[in-house]
């Protein structure tokens, strides 16, 4: 089997290259690797003029394949694909990789299996595109998340107690998906240790200043932060290098 660079196109700011996968059975096949930019010169320390996600790619799966180590090997095999993916771009690579692959880790050790079984690297790069494009995603939401609610604090700043800040915080440590089920008057009680009076007053205090966002009414009202919600879609790349995003 030979991996070979086939040509260069552009998406948006980025440049995706496509790859050839041959084999004397099946012929040729291409793959297009996601919006990461493409070696077209090698990187330096380096001699490999293949597409960054293409090494990064093949240096996790041959890295967790060999195994090297007792304990931390997933950790190391990660470190290795940011630091390809740090090479391509000029600067270290900022992505939520080992959160998507936490998310997806059935899928993960199944394409790791079917790997281990074959010379083939087609299905685990197309899968493993997958997952870059769907943490640069993932990565994109955090960052614009917590720019947004750093402006909703700076915004609140000296305008809420104690117990108020302290809810907003914990609400903030969910992350751009949100308090799950949204945040309830039982869950700010629990949080604060408010009385159910002052718990009412918070919450409604909290709608009026703009903090936060109510829906439903009594004891099925549930609230969420002020900001836009970002969900992160499922991506995955067939071997033909079709990317699909999810709804």
């Amino acid at each position: 089997m030979d991996i070979g660079v086939v040509g260069n196109s552009v998406v948006g700011n980025s440049v995706v290259s496509n790859i050839v996968i041959s084999d004397s059975v099946g012929g040729d096949s291409a793959v297009s690797t996601p919006p990461v930019p493409a070696v077209v010169s090698p990187p330096p320390g380096t001699t490999s003029t293949l597409p960054a996600l293409t090494r990064a790619g093949i240096a996790h799966l041959y890295f967790v394949s060999i195994h090297p180590f007792e304990d931390g090997n997933g950790r190391i095999a990660r470190a290795l694909v940011e630091k390809v993916l740090g090479q391509a771009l000029g600067h270290p690579a900022l992505t939520a990789l080992s959160t998507v692959i936490l998310h997806r880790r059935n899928e993960y050790y199944a394409e790791l299996e079917a790997s281990n079984r074959t010379n083939q690297v087609t299905r685990w790069l197309a899968w493993f595109a997958g997952v870059v494009i769907e943490a640069q995603l993932r990565g994109q939401n955090l960052v614009e998340f917590v720019l947004e609610t750093t402006r909703l604090l700076d915004r609140v700043r000296g305008m809420v107690n104690e117990r108020q800040e302290k809810a907003l915080l914990r609400m903030m440590r969910e992350g751009p998906s949100g308090f799950e089920g949204g945040l309830s008057a039982a869950n700010y009680r629990s949080i604060t240790g408010a009385t159910t009076a002052t718990t009412t007053r918070d919450l409604a205090d909290l709608v009026d200043k703009g903090a936060l966002i109510r829906t439903g009414e009594r004891r099925h009202a549930r609230y969420q932060l002020a900001v836009a919600p970002r969900e992160t879609p499922r991506v995955t790349v067939g071997e033909s290098g079709e990317v699909v995003v999810a709804d």
